[in-house]
Order: C-alpha cells, then sequence, then structure tokens
C-alpha cells in the first residue's frame, strides 16, 4: 500500500463539494455594503474543493502519523504528559453540559455552575489557597493573570514595584508573562546543588521587588529544600511569591503551596489533571490567591449564596476578565472528574507513582549519560549528553534516533543551565516494562554514539520526514500552499 502524505491542496479538484447544506432561509446580504472595498477579494479564496470521503480520509491518515500519549511513550520533560482517562471525556459529552450556552439565565445551568464552584473548592484545598479563579485558559495565561493581580495589590498599596524575579531554571513563559504584564526580569543563579542560591536572592531582594516566580520541585525535578526562608526573605521585603504548578504532579497530598509560603499559584490542568494537552486545542490554567488578594481575581466569580450559584460581577478591585464567558468549561469539566475519581488519596498515590518512576529510570540511565544533579529527585530528572558531544554526537541528534524506535523525546537543551539537557518525565501512569524499554533503547542509542555514530547522526530513518536541514528551514521557511511548489513536488516525484 503506497504511503498517503499529500496536502488537501494536492487532491482537491474544483468543483467537488464535501458538504450539504439547507437553503438559507436568511436574506442575502451584499457584502460592498458591509466592508470597505479594499477588504474584499477580487478573486475567491484557494480553498480546497474535496468530498467528504477525501475529508475524513485525509485527516484521519494525519491523526494515525501523529504522536500521542493514547500510541506512545511521551517522556517530555516538566510536561507531564500522562494518560487521560475516557470518564472524563464521557462526563465532557454528557448533554446536560455539552449542549448547554454560557448566556442561558443562570436558573436553568445551576448543575454547570456547581461544577465550577466545586472545582474552585477543591483547588484551593489542593493547592492550599484560599480562593480559585477557573478564567485562564492556559499555564502562561494564568502568570499573566497573576503578576496583573501582583501589580494591582501593589498599586492598592499606593507601591509601583518594577521587578520580578526569576530562577535560571524558571520556565521560559515566567519571564515572559513578566514582560507582557510590564516587568523587569532579574535572573536568579541556581547554587551547586541546583537549587535557588539564597545568598544571590538576598542581594536582588528590595522594595522595588514585586514577586519571585518559583516552581518547586524546580524544573531539574529537585525540591527547594530553603523554600520557607525563601519565602521569608520575599515577604519581609514586602513581595509576593508565585508558584509555577507546572511541577504541581510531585507533591498531590504531600504538601501544598500554600504551606510553602506562596501567595499565588497557577495550575496547568492539561499537565497535573489530565485533561487533553497540547495540539492547539484548549487549555486551562486556574489560579489560586491567598486571603489579601481575592479582590483583585478576574470577573465575573462563581458563588454560592442562598443555596443557588450565581455569577458575581460586584467587584470594584478585580482586574476584570481575562478570558471570554467563564473559562474553557468542558476541560474543567474533564479535571473535576479527575479529581472526583481519583479522591484525596488517590491524588497522594499519583505523586508517590511519579516520584518513584522517575527515579527508577534515572537510575537505570545515569551508567550511560552523565547526571548534573544525582540526588533523589523528584517527578522528573536531567541528563547531560556532554559525554557524548565529546564524540561528535550532540543531544539533539539522540533526540532524533528516539524516533526511529517510535517514541517521542525528552525535553532537550532545556533548563538552559543544564549542557546539551535531557530532562525526562515518564509520570505515573506508565508501567515498568514501558519504562524498562525506554531506558533499553537510551542505552542502545548511548552505545551506539560510541560505536556506530554515523547511524545516529544521520536518525531520523524510519520516521515520514527525515532528517531536515534547520538552517535552510529557519532560513527559507515554508509557510503556505502555493500552486507553484505543488508543481515542483510533482516534478521531483516523476524525476524520481
Amino acid at each position: 500500500m503506497v504511503e498517503y502524505n499529500d496536502l488537501i491542496f494536492e487532491i482537491s479538484r474544483q468543483g467537488r463539494v464535501g458538504s450539504s447544506l439547507p437553503e438559507s432561509d436568511v436574506a442575502k446580504v451584499d457584502i460592498n455594503d458591509k466592508l470597505p472595498q479594499h477588504l474584499i477579494r477580487d478573486i475567491p479564496a484557494e480553498l480546497p474543493e474535496v468530498s467528504e470521503l477525501q475529508l475524513v480520509r485525509h485527516y484521519t491518515a494525519l491523526s494515525n502519523k501523529n504522536h500521542g500519549i493514547d500510541n506512545g511513550f511521551y517522556p517530555l520533560g516538566s510536561c507531564t504528559m500522562k494518560y487521560n482517562p475516557k470518564i472524563n471525556e464521557d462526563v465532557a459529552r454528557l448533554e446536560g453540559f455539552s449542549r448547554i450556552h454560557p448566556y442561558q439565565p443562570t436558573e436553568t445551568v445551576q448543575g454547570a455552575l456547581e461544577v465550577l464552584y466545586e472545582l474552585q473548592e477543591e483547588l484551593a484545598v489542593i493547592t492550599g489557597m484560599d480562593a480559585v479563579t477557573l478564567q485562564p485558559s492556559a499555564g502562561a495565561q494564568g502568570e499573566w493573570t497573576g503578576l496583573m493581580m501582583v501589580k494591582a495589590y501593589h498599586k492598592q498599596k499606593g507601591e509601583v514595584r518594577k521587578k520580578v524575579l526569576v530562577p535560571d531554571s524558571a520556565h521560559g513563559t515566567n519571564p515572559a508573562s513578566a514582560s507582557v504584564a510590564g516587568y523587569e526580569t532579574i535572573t536568579i543563579p541556581s547554587n551547586e546543588h541546583g537549587l535557588v542560591d539564597l545568598e544571590e536572592l538576598k542581594k536582588h531582594v528590595d522594595d522595588n521587588t514585586a514577586a519571585l516566580m518559583l516552581t518547586n520541585p524546580n524544573t531539574l525535578g529537585l525540591f527547594e529544600k530553603e523554600i520557607v526562608e525563601i519565602a521569608n526573605v520575599v515577604h519581609e521585603a514586602g513581595g509576593l511569591l508565585y508558584y509555577d504548578g507546572a511541577n504541581a504532579n510531585a507533591i498531590l497530598g504531600k504538601t501544598t503551596p500554600g504551606q510553602m509560603g506562596f501567595d499565588i499559584v497557577h495550575l496547568n490542568l492539561h499537565k497535573t489533571f489530565t485533561t487533553p494537552h497540547g495540539g492547539g486545542g484548549p487549555g486551562a490554567g486556574p489560579v489560586g490567591v491567598k486571603e489579601k488578594l481575592i479582590p483583585f481575581l478576574p470577573v465575573p466569580r462563581v458563588v454560592k449564596e442562598n443555596n443557588q450559584y450565581q455569577l458575581d460581577y460586584n467587584q470594584p478591585l478585580s482586574i476584570g476578565r481575562v478570558k471570554g464567558y467563564y473559562g474553557n468549561f468542558g476541560i474543567l469539566l474533564r479535571a473535576y472528574t479527575y479529581i472526583r475519581t481519583m479522591g484525596p488519596e488517590g491524588l497522594r498515590q499519583v505523586s508517590e507513582g511519579a516520584v518513584l518512576h522517575a527515579n527508577y529510570l534515572r537510575k537505570k540511565l545515569e551508567p550511560y549519560f552523565d547526571a548534573p544533579y544525582s540526588q533523589i529527585c523528584k517527578h522528573e530528572f536531567v541528563l547531560s549528553g556532554s559525554r557524548q558531544k565529546k564524540l561528535g554526537v550532540r543531544t539533539l541528534d539522540m533526540a532524533k534516533r528516539l524516533l526511529d524506535f517510535g517514541y517521542h523525546p525528552p525535553t532537550i537543551y532545556f533548563p538552559l543551565n543544564v549542557e546539551e539537557c535531557l530532562m525526562i518525565e515518564p509520570t505515573e501512569t506508565e508501567s515498568k516494562e514501558t519504562m524498562d524499554a525506554f531506558a533499553d533503547v537510551m542505552i542502545q542509542i548511548a552505545k551506539e554514539v560510541e560505536e556506530n555514530p554515523g547511524i545516529v547522526l544521520e536518525a531520523p530513518h524510519t520516521t515520514v520526514i527525515g532528517r531536515l536541514d534547520e538552517v535552510q528551514a529557519a532560513r527559507q521557511p515554508i509557510l503556505r500552499y502555493t500552486k507553484e511548489e505543488s508543481a515542483v513536488k510533482e516534478k521531483e516525484t516523476v524525476n524520481a
């Protein structure tokens, strides 16, 4: 069978139709009366024309080429690519949830509002916060939302603080979110143990510090043992402590950001709470706050009054709405289902399993790669390809070689403070057999680097697209379809 690799434009034929719609009963409108002339096309857009069957086969073929957690191991460090239970999907598709509208009167959607209210309460308990907003639609938007509340908090106190501190192991979204929120970012270096250098932190904290953004455990998979003193240093200067919840999968039922001294938390429901991850789809990044920050939460807030659930807009100090409607409801439903399915004991076991699996895999791989921090880790760990780089093979080459074995590579070259970094997170949902098989492949690749480096340097060998010329791809990207490009491709195929 010939492998299907066509673009949808390449199977398009003039006159083919993939839909059958009833005649419109709405009067036609002349577009020239509604739009200025410079926004109206002279010729129709060149959209693909295909039958319904062609459309279904095309996108089914594309989905089969895609790698996802349902068809393979996905050890992407700091992304917690864990299995998404299918019961979550069943609940999200219940008609009482899937067929309601955000503009319905609140008395007609009491069940939906009850779910949102209970999820807020549950996430507050899990994080040790006093209140939660479900509006932000991604972790990065949660960061920005939290930082806007930081700004509003200091403004209410009559202060204008301009600095946000971030460790050198922080997620890239941390300084980016701070910059978008109007702050200057200051990088705090790690010490020799991979943790925040407390003395360096003290040098940079002053009355211009708005907040410190911190992940705990950090991106190296290490728990910040001095977190209580770190919190005290920031709070004594009048600053706030922000918790990036990307690594919350390591602490469920063991501790909370609130117990550590954090004032604000964002969570990634697509990481810790098994909602669909990636692919450009909807996400959710709820934000929790301590009591002093509650007045600044986005509106509307879901509240319970006289045994009825309401949307409360009457919050004069609020930073306002950060997303249309009330958050990505279908995603929030999935997270709610997961939490209720697992229960407190189940969530605790999640973190225990995640930490156990990470340390098991770490010990299996450490003899074959450099380990910059060989102490017990939490949910993820980092290795370095420095040993292999001396033999002429980079971490990038080894990541591409992994594709030949059907594995999505780990996160590479991040965090930036580890040379030739590989960041691996197996999650609690994987079996011992899966981890053993992955470890065997990693060990095989390490041996290939020593004995047959060419096979690694030329990888991948089995994927639809082989090794790209990365320089040319960056400098001469082809970002849209043209008939000319298609003609060149067809000519190359005939000549081959």
